[in-house]
């Protein structure tokens, strides 16, 4: 199923809720709605809400406000999300740190899936494997034998700890049997530079917040995380074309509510998302940033959110990964 008849299909499936929700939400919204961001500025989670912030708050007629929380692994943003007035008010930009961070930690502030409900599942987008220029590698065979002919001797940058890219490079590390070492930062806008830089030779990162400096060659691109090529960046390898066959690793954008929010409210917000997404301007800008354009209704959203926790309390369980 191709992206635009996903949208519509979508669409189409919330029809039925939308004409008691417009009853039913009377004004709302009559302030400004607050977007919670649990990574700095340039993150995936952050791209997907400024790119569509300003499309809903023409739709709902209020300013859709990006509030950037930092840290955890976005369980502080997600935390604050959580303990929100069920409003409509308060909602948060999620990625697959979400998913990840119920796997490595069982005792939350917060339930990561039972206190949210879902909006609407935005967009995927793989995991970028990147380098200095100046480190002799091109390929992710040559990545693997620099790695072990220097086990632990080359450094990776993460866009957190813990989270999706974090997990993305242990899971390598454990399937083509190398060692390299993490080095957190908070986020891909602090990552960044030190990859450019040389402080680290590697990176691990989403391909939205990487694929600019890609296309520049401030940075290599040596493979994506994703089962198949990503449509920004076409000419980058999968990691189980270039040698590790049955890896796989995505990251994914989604905006979620606390939960208990009026269904009505949820319906409206996921309607004005999934007509932002169909708008050709939004498609092309989130493609330009690597990622590719979803759409869900609210009842799917909830369901690949129960889905990816599953998936990688499994997969952190079954690899012995264990929370830094």
């Amino acid at each position: 199923m191709n992206v635009r008849c996903a949208l519509t299909c979508a669409l189409l499936s919330l029809a039925g809720a939308i004409a008691p929700a417009a009853a039913q939400t009377g004004t709302y919204p009559t302030k400004p709605i607050r977007m919670l961001v649990g990574f700095p500025g340039g993150g995936g989670a952050d791209v997907v809400a400024r790119i569509l912030g300003p499309r809903l708050s023409e739709s709902l007629g209020q300013q859709i406000i990006v509030d950037n929380r930092p840290g955890a692994g976005s369980a502080i943003a997600s935390e604050m999300a959580a303990r929100a007035p069920a409003d409509g008010y308060t909602l948060v930009s999620i990625g697959s740190s979400h998913a990840v961070n119920a796997a490595f930690y069982p005792k939350l502030p917060y339930r990561p899936a039972a206190d949210f409900s879902g909006i609407v599942l935005v967009s995927t987008a793989p995991v970028t494997i990147t380098a200095n220029p100046g480190v002799p590698v091109k390929t992710l065979k040559d990545l693997m034998a620099l790695a072990k002919a220097k086990p632990g001797q080359l450094n990776y940058g993460s866009a957190g700890v813990n989270g999706i890219n974090h997990l993305a490079a242990e899971l390598l590390k454990r399937m083509a049997g190398f060692d390299i070492t993490l080095v957190p930062y908070k986020g891909v806008a602090q990552v960044l530079p030190a990859v450019m830089a040389g402080e680290v030779q590697l990176m691990f990162a989403s391909l939205p917040g990487s694929i600019d400096q890609i296309r520049t060659g401030r940075i290599r691109a040596i493979a994506v995380t994703s089962a198949k090529r990503a449509n920004a960046a076409p000419d980058i390898p999968t990691v189980a074309e270039s040698g590790v066959p049955g890896y796989e690793a995505s990251s994914w954008f989604a905006f979620l509510a606390p939960a208990g929010t009026p269904k009505p409210v949820i319906a409206r917000l996921s309607e004005e998302t999934l007509k932002a997404l169909q708008m050709r301007e939004v498609r092309d800008a989130l493609m330009r940033q690597g990622m590719d354009p979803t759409g869900s209704t609210p009842a799917e959203a909830d369901a690949y959110l129960r889905s990816e926790i599953a998936k990688w309390t499994r997969v952190v369980k079954e690899a012995g990964i264990k929370a830094n």
